[in-house]
């Protein structure tokens, strides 16, 4: 038996690494197959022929920092390689447990190694060296791990900055090419003809969606990936759909789905746009929606909720002041007369129905039917024509 720290120890010790170190293409073999097992790895772009020789540097690298004494001259390479491995692995694609588990593999590879080729009487060595092992080997993997971390927030970072480029050239074109869309696509990693979801809004609102889309960071393993854009004070964020559904009879009906994180912030929203090429025309509708946005609005407004007040801004942005004339016909009524009339009109319009008004108002029929003959004697608006009751709709958005 040894002696810890004795001379021989020391000397013993050196002859098992120069084993080990005989024994390289044996540790690099037994390191690739185990290491295959790993779906991530057997599924990766990395062959198995460079697994094995990297294994083979690896392995060799451990070997020499084992020598005790002599780690120290090596150390620098050791962990230089470390970081060249780990930035590989990153680049390729290998998921971090993946990484992690592979590399994890060196030192039950080295030590049942050292097992092997030890006699019966170096117990006690290995026993005083085991913390060595273990050192060099961790010291290996936390730089390996390191790089790795680092080198995928370098690709994030680039991946960041390339696909903002993209979109930039997506939305600053008023007509996009296919050719364009395509490069757009690929480069978001999206079907050009993809559906997509796009919300706008500046200030307050707009902050909003910024801290929303820094949640979601790439998103690219989220259910919905936001992808966002900031141009003139405005900022856009548009996140792509799941396909189309089929109704019964075979047509695709796309369901818009909003990220629940959008929720709570009042925007202009385009639910529905078909294509990358569509999205710079669904940016401007957007913009448009969110400069209609009231205080009391909590949330999201879309088209289907706010055609009327975008068709009175329309109007009034050419001079026709709908709500203004509806109000100087009324100024003949006396008493409550005119509140009246316009608690009658305003519950019909939401209702179209002249029985279900009556009910709403604890009115008879009658009633109600007097005060809308009333109102258009007044207004010269007939409610019971459409085109003519979307016009009251529009005064009052």
């Amino acid at each position: 038996m040894h002696n810890f720290g004795t001379p021989g120890d020391s000397i013993r010790w050196i002859e098992l690494v120069d084993q080990l170190e005989g024994r390289l293409d044996k540790l690099a073999q037994t390191f690739t197959a185990r290491v295959r097992e790993i779906p991530e790895y057997g599924e990766s772009q990395v062959t198995v022929p460079e697994i094995r020789d990297t294994a083979r540097e690896t392995f060799r690298r451990l070997t020499h920092g084992l020598r005790g004494g002599e780690a120290d001259n090596g150390r620098d390479g050791l962990l230089a390689f470390a970081s060249d491995l780990g930035s590989k692995r990153a680049r390729a694609g290998i998921p971090p447990e993946s990484l992690t588990s592979a590399v994890r593999l060196d030192f039950s590879i080295l030590w049942a190694e050292l097992l092997e080729i030890a006699a019966p009487d170096d117990a006690g060595l290995l026993a005083s060296r085991v913390d060595l092992v273990w050192r060099v080997v961790d010291e290996f993997a936390t730089r390996t791990h390191m790089s790795y971390l680092t080198e995928r927030v370098r690709m994030a970072q680039e991946e960041s900055s390339i696909q903002r480029e993209f979109i930039a050239r997506l939305f600053n074109q008023s007509t996009l090419s296919a050719e364009t869309s395509a490069q757009v696509g690929s480069a978001l990693g999206i079907s050009p003809d993809a559906w997509c979801g796009l919300v706008a809004a500046g200030g307050e609102a707009g902050a909003g969606l910024r801290a929303a889309s820094a949640q979601f960071g790439s998103g690219l393993q989220l259910r919905h990936r936001l992808f966002l854009h900031e141009s003139g004070g405005t900022t856009y964020l548009f996140w792509p759909l799941p396909a189309p559904r089929a109704t019964p009879r075979g047509a695709p009906v796309q369901v818009p789905q909003l990220p629940p994180s959008l929720a709570g912030i009042p925007c202009g929203f385009v639910p529905e746009v078909h294509g990358l090429r569509a999205l710079p025309a669904a940016a401007r509708t957007a913009e448009s929606l969110a400069a209609l946005i009231r205080p009391n609005d909590s949330g999201p407004l879309s088209a289907d909720a706010a055609w009327a007040r975008l068709a009175n801004q329309n109007l009034q942005d050419a001079g026709l002041d709908l709500a203004a004339q509806v109000e100087e016909a009324l100024e003949e009524c006396r008493g409550g007369e005119r509140e009246r009339l316009m608690e009658t009109v305003r519950h019909f319009l939401s209702t179209g129905n002249i029985t279900v008004t009556a009910e709403q108002l604890f009115c008879h029929r009658n009633t109600i039917l007097n005060r809308l003959n009333r109102f258009e004697e007044l207004t010269g608006i007939d409610l019971t024509v459409p085109s003519q009751a979307a016009r009251l709709v529009v005064a009052w958005a």
